[in-house]
Order: structure tokens, then sequence, then C-alpha cells
């Protein structure tokens, strides 16, 4: 019978990841907020080496996600952070993988930022409050938290450093007050203002779907936005490069920078979400 060795697992590694490094990586506690979108760099970090997963998410296995998500057929039905957890003891049987099947939210949130080192977002700004909770207490306890986008045929990713100053709920304070003022304090309200912003340096293509997405919820209908593969793969890319760099010490640009990759165009640009 064939053991697990993490020594050995890691070995292609060397030259690429440096051993102080790859030892960070293995000791980190990892909080994924969001197992969607987030299990693809969940898969991605489990195949780097990481050991140690905090999951959350309420939400069950859907045939529409497999287009996507790292989840088999036989994971319909199945809360999405017990079927990750499954892919990801397949790939390393002795790690450690907490689960919560549970939305994350303002009562839940300070708990587990505090449980962990590093935190990926899955940036749904459907439950504004939630993401707010998650991003305010990072801040407040100094976490450094990744934010990600599947963005059509490639992906965004945003950094937040401990102490850095610009958290998503700074970054968001103009736009919710103004949604606010207008008396619609929703979801598409505040990402219609980010996402103008942004738009002009999004694939044409990107942009269409997304004001079809949001002219759909506009009367609370759930996200019914386009994603696909690519995107996925993107994100999981990018973010687990960006968490290496981190771990590293190496400079990784931080918000309100976002670091937009896109694959139709062969493109990588810095985004100001702010401005």
């Amino acid at each position: 019978m064939t053991t697990f060795n993490y020594d050995t697992f890691v070995t292609r590694n060397k030259g690429y990841i440096a051993a102080d490094t790859q030892n960070k990586v293995s000791n980190a506690r990892l909080l994924f907020a969001g197992c969607g979108l987030g299990s693809s760099t969940a898969i991605c970090a489990a195949r780097t080496g990481f050991q140690h997963f905090v999951l959350i998410d309420g939400d069950t296995v859907d045939a529409h996600n497999l287009n996507r998500q790292f989840f088999d057929f036989d994971d319909i039905g199945t809360p999405k952070v017990e079927a990750l957890k499954k892919q990801i003891l397949r790939i390393n049987p002795e790690a450690n993988v907490e689960i919560h099947v549970a939305m994350l939210d303002k009562d839940n949130a300070a708990g587990l930022v505090g449980s962990v080192d590093l935190i990926f977002d899955t940036i749904d700004f459907v439950d504004l409050e939630a993401v707010l909770a998650l991003h305010g207490n990072a801040a407040a306890q100094g976490k450094p938290i990744f934010t990600a986008m599947n963005i059509g045929f490639g992906a965004g990713v945003m950094y937040f450093p401990p102490g850095g100053g610009n958290s998503l709920p700074a970054i968001l304070q103009r736009d919710v007050e103004a949604a606010a003022a207008e008396g619609n304090l929703s979801y598409t309200a505040v990402f219609q203002r980010v996402m103008g912003r942004i738009g002009a340096h999004l694939d044409r293509q990107v942009m269409e779907e997304v004001a079809k997405a949001l002219t759909i919820m506009e009367d609370g209908t759930a996200c019914p936005a386009s994603q696909i593969a690519v995107g996925s793969f993107s994100v999981a890319a990018l973010a687990m490069a960006m968490m290496h760099d981190v771990l590293a010490g190496m400079e990784v640009p931080a918000a309100p920078q976002m670091v937009i990759h896109s694959f139709r165009n062969h493109v990588t640009k810095m985004v100001n979400i702010a401005s």
C-alpha cells in the first residue's frame, strides 16, 4: 500500500518554490469563504502543498456548477464543502480540512478570520453585509485576504495586505453611501458602480454578459451570470501565484489595484477599482 509522504509530494516544486516558502505553505491555515469559484483555487492550493483548510459555504453542488467548479457528477446534491473536502483529501489524505455547511455572515466572520492565516474570498456581493463583515474583520485582525472574480476567458484577483489601509469596505464606502442615498442598498446597485469603473478595462463580451445578469437580478432573481472553466482555472492560477509571492516575501500588487488577465486578448492589466 502506498503511503503519503509530503516531501515526495512537493519534490517537483523545488526550483520554483524555495524550501522556507514551502514550509510556510505547509503550515499556513487557509480560509475559503465560498467554495464554488473557490473550489478551483482550493484544489490548486492543495496541489501546491497547503495542508490546512477551513471551508465555509451553505450551498450544494448543482448540475450547472460542473462546467467550471471542481466537483464530479456524483457530487450533485452534496454540500459543496463536503464535496470539496473529499477532493482535497484525494490529493493529500493527511490534509486537515475543517468544514462549515453555512453561509458566512456578520455573526461567524470574526471567529473564522481569527482561526486562519490567509483568506480567499470569491467576491459574491449578493450578500453585501457578509462580504463587508469578512473584509472588515480581516482588516481589523490584520489578516491578508485575496478577492477573486471569474471574468469570462480570464480572471481578476485583488490582494488586501494587513495594515494596507485599503480594505474592501473602505473602497466601497462611497458606492454604498450613493446606493443608500437612492434608497437601493442592494447587490446590483453597488456592483453596478464598481463594474462601471472597471468596465473599460474588461473584454466587451464580459461586460455584455454582466449587463444581462444585472438586469435579470434587479427583481431579486438569483445570479444567472455566465461563467466558464477557463475563468475558474485562471482564478486559481493567478490567486495561487500571488499567495505564493506573499508567503515568499515578494512584492505583490495590492488594493485598490486589481490584477486582471484576459486570455481573450492575452493581456494583463493593473486596474484601480477605486477610481
